[in-house]
């Protein structure tokens, strides 16, 4: 059973629909919408400020989320977010896709759609914009997706909502 902590008084939410693994581990002031996953190894602590997990959203094993004072993170829906990567006070719009290892800093902001690629490290109070890809370190813009890459954007969560269905169903 995943570890579920209470901190300063608040106990993270849970929609009863979302599924999250035995040995994840979530703290404090977070809530998980609906059909949302948290995969192996992810830790989540909501102890300076809130974190919200959007409804069908996924969270791949050991994804690390934190915040700061006063700088919650924000996920919307249906995002997918890579396995290893680090989301500190970000806000992620819906249908977004984070890669592997990629790292999202305090004030960041994500638009809807966008992509973040693998091992990219997307500064503090930097914008991404609605559609577009950023990769490389520090990210840099490399303009909007072509319509094959944002369905392979689009499709992850949809994925993932899939595989945690069979998660549930086999009892995990």
């Amino acid at each position: 059973m995943a570890l579920i902590l209470p901190y300063n008084g608040v106990t993270p939410e849970i929609d009863p629909t979302a599924w999250i693994a035995p040995n994840a581990t979530l703290i404090g002031n977070v809530k998980v919408g609906p059909g949302a996953s948290i995969w192996f190894g992810a830790v989540l602590r909501g102890d300076m400020d809130r974190i919200e997990l959007g409804a069908g959203s996924n969270l791949q094993d050991n994804v690390v989320v934190h915040t700061d004072t006063d700088v919650p993170t924000i996920i919307g829906e249906n995002v997918g977010v890579g396995h290893l990567a680090l989301i500190h006070g970000a806000t992620i719009g819906d249908g977004c896709l984070i890669g592997m290892g990629a790292k999202l800093l305090n004030n960041s902001v994500i638009g809807a759609g966008a992509f973040v690629a693998a091992s990219a490290l997307v500064l503090e109070g930097q914008e991404v914009e609605a559609g577009h890809l950023v990769a490389g370190v520090p990210a840099k813009d490399r303009g909007p997706m072509g319509e094959a890459m944002a369905e392979r954007v689009r499709s992850n969560a949809f994925g993932y909502q899939e595989l945690s269905s069979h998660y549930r169903d086999a009892g995990i």
